[in-house]
């Protein structure tokens, strides 16, 4: 005995055109805008680094952080 080539769900003949209409002509869901962009703005990071790196910026005191940014900064505006 052969399978059917579709089979009812329960729903009626008018439940499962309204649904097919549904889905054709529902508007599809905007994705939300994208978060503005910041100039120079800075991000958080986790980054994982060499103690003996980390000590030598500290060791500056207050800053460290803004220290290691611009010895970044110079490595990347030296690149060609």
């Amino acid at each position: 005995m052969q399978k059917p080539p579709f089979r009812r769900t329960g729903g009626s003949a008018r439940d499962t055109a309204e649904a097919a209409f549904k889905s054709v002509t529902a508007k599809p869901v905007e994705a939300p805008p994208p978060a503005p962009v910041i100039p120079n703005a800075r991000e958080m990071v986790s980054l994982r680094i060499d103690r003996d790196v980390l000590e030598h910026f500290q060791a500056g005191g207050p800053g460290w952080q803004e220290r290691i940014n611009a010895a970044l900064r110079k490595i990347i505006e030296t690149k060609p």
